[in-house]
C-alpha cells in the first residue's frame, strides 16, 4: 500500500477553499489520490478530504501543521491530518452477546480491519476464549461498582495508548466523564426497528406486531443514551413467516454489518461529525 497523508477539513463555506488547498498541496509536490467535498447549506459549513501519495511529497511531517496553519486560520477551518501509516490502536467492550465480537476478530485477522486490537474488556467470561484465539489480551471486569469498573478501564486504555473504543453489544451505561474524555472515538451498535420498541424483549415486541422491517444502527456515543451522530445504518425485509429467533438472527446479522462498515470508515479517516451528525466521505 502506498504511503499517504488525509487531510480533513470543515469550516464556514467560502470561495477558493479548494483551490487554495490544492494549490499548496500542488507546491509540496503532492500526488492527489482522493478528493471528496459537501456543504451543508443550512449551516454553511463546507467539508474537504484529500487523500495524498507522500512519496514524492516534500514537507516533512513535524513541519506540516505549522506550513498549513495560515491557511486554516485564513478560512476558519477545523482541521486534521492523518497519515495511512499510522495504526489506530482499538479495545473491544462486549457483554454476554458475542456476534459482533467474532465478527470484528474476524475481519482484523483477515486483514479487512486496518487496526491493532489491543485488548478486550467484558464484564463477563464469556468472550475469552475467542480473544485467546485471536492472540488479544482479555479482562474481565465487573460493574457492581460502576466507578471504580470505570477507573481500572480507563488505566487499562491509557496503558495501552488506545485510538478507538468499540461497544460490541457492551450492555453498560459509560458515565458522561467517561464519553466526554473520548469524544467521537467510541462507536456503539444496537437495533433499530421500524417502528421502533424501546426496553427489554424488542424482538419479541416486533413479532407481536408483525413488523415488516428490521434494522440496525451504528453511532458514536454522546451523553444522551443512543442518540449520537449516526455513522451507518441498513435494514432488512422480514415477515409473518419468521419467528422471534429468525428475528433475532437476522438482527444480528444486520448489527455486525453495520458495525464494521462503520469501524472501517472510522479507522479510514472518512468521517467527520457536526452538529450530531455526521459526514461520511467516499
Amino acid at each position: 500500500m502506498k504511503k499517504s497523508a488525509i487531510l480533513l477539513v470543515s469550516c464556514p463555506d467560502r470561495k477558493g477553499i479548494v483551490a487554495t488547498v490544492a494549490d499548496f498541496l500542488y507546491k509540496h509536490n503532492a500526488n492527489i489520490l482522493h478528493a471528496d467535498e459537501h456543504i451543508d447549506a443550512d449551516f454553511n459549513l463546507f467539508f474537504l478530504r484529500v487523500e495524498w501519495d507522500l512519496t514524492d511529497f516534500d514537507l516533512p511531517r513535524d513541519q506540516f501543521v505549522d506550513t498549513f496553519n495560515p491557511i486554516a486560520k485564513k478560512f476558519q477551518m477545523e482541521w486534521r491530518v492523518e497519515y495511512s501509516q499510522d495504526i489506530q490502536k482499538v479495545a473491544i467492550f462486549v457483554s454476554q452477546e458475542l456476534h459482533c465480537l467474532e465478527d470484528l476478530l474476524y475481519r482484523y485477522r483477515s486483514g479487512e480491519l486496518k487496526c491493532d486490537i489491543s485488548l478486550i474488556i467484558s464484564n463477563h467470561s464469556h468472550a475469552n476464549e475467542y480473544a485467546e484465539f485471536s492472540h488479544v489480551p482479555f479482562f474481565e471486569i465487573s460493574h457492581t461498582d460502576k466507578v471504580t469498573a470505570e477507573e481500572k478501564i480507563t488505566q487499562l486504555l491509557n496503558k495501552n495508548n488506545v485510538d478507538l473504543i468499540i461497544l460490541a453489544r457492551y450492555m453498560q451505561i459509560l458515565s458522561p466523564m467517561f464519553v466526554k474524555k473520548y469524544s467521537n472515538r467510541v462507536i456503539n451498535i444496537h437495533h433499530s426497528f421500524l417502528p421502533a420498541f424501546v426496553g427489554a424483549r424488542p424482538y419479541h415486541q416486533a413479532h407481536e406486531r408483525g413488523v415488516k422491517i428490521i434494522g440496525a444502527t451504528s453511532h458514536y456515543v454522546t451523553e444522551s443514551l443512543d442518540q449520537g451522530p449516526i455513522i451507518e445504518q441498513d435494514v432488512i425485509r422480514v415477515s409473518h413467516r419468521d419467528a422471534v429467533a429468525d428475528l433475532i438472527q437476522k438482527g444480528k446479522d444486520l448489527e455486525k454489518i453495520v458495525l464494521s462498515r462503520a469501524v472501517r470508515w472510522h479507522l479510514e479517516n472518512k468521517i467527520l461529525t457536526y452538529a450530531n451528525k455526521t459526514v461520511i466521505f467516499d
